[in-house]
């Protein structure tokens, strides 16, 4: 019995989030039900976030939104290897002004993520690295499950994450290589931020907007 890849990320979706087990015959259940999940979408956990009073003054990972739920780094963020991790996974800093979608992450494992400010970083960490593929893909995965593990995450989310962008993270890996080819870039000058509720749509066609410095 063999599964293609859309049904092995609904199957491993489906296992985690307890909606079924992993047989040809329930893919389509499972399909069904992680869809269901998949309605707390990005926009909505973020914004939970964001409105947490509680973060709002001390939490270190500052964001601002596009009028989509698209968002930018206001300060920059890193991640930095323990002394434990191989030696092919080096520190990564993603820039104050980059612009993420957590379009590297299969949607509807948002709904296994709690909306907390210090998980976000994995994942921000995660989209810049696909974005700019200055590491392997293969070695972006590896950094962003090894930053899960920093934050606690339970084994079970993680390796359910981790395989789900290891499996299916490669068509938003091409398809940010081609936007990129295509002269699209995703680092704001910081004194370019856009004005509340601004449409990246529109920004995004602003050449004045956007860094020089590489990678972009």
């Amino acid at each position: 019995m063999s599964f293609n890849r859309r049904e092995a990320l609904t199957l491993a979706a489906g296992a985690a989030l307890g909606l079924g087990t992993a047989t040809a015959g329930s893919a389509q259940t499972a399909q069904g039900k992680q869809d269901a999940a998949a309605e707390r979408s990005v926009e909505s956990w973020m914004d939970e976030w964001i409105a947490d009073k509680q973060r709002a003054s001390d939490d270190p990972l500052h964001v601002g939104r596009f009028k989509e739920p698209i968002y930018y780094l206001l300060r920059p963020i890193s991640w930095k290897p323990g002394a434990d991790s191989p030696a092919r996974l080096e520190a990564v800093e993603a820039p104050t002004g980059f612009v993420t979608d957590f379009a590297s992450i299969p949607r509807v494992f948002w709904s296994l993520l709690r909306p907390d400010g210090e998980y976000t970083y994995p994942a921000i960490i995660h989209d810049y690295l696909y974005w700019t593929q200055i590491r392997p893909k293969n070695i972006a995965d590896e950094i962003f499950r090894a930053s899960m593990q920093d934050f606690n995450l339970s084994a079970t989310t993680i390796t359910t994450i981790y395989n789900a962008v290891r499996l299916g993270g490669q068509s938003a890996w091409d398809g940010n290589a081609e936007l990129k080819r295509k002269g699209e870039k995703r680092i704001l000058k910081p004194e370019a931020f856009p004005p509340a509720r601004a449409s990246w749509s529109d920004w995004k066609q602003r050449a004045d907007v956007f860094a020089d410095t590489a990678p972009q």
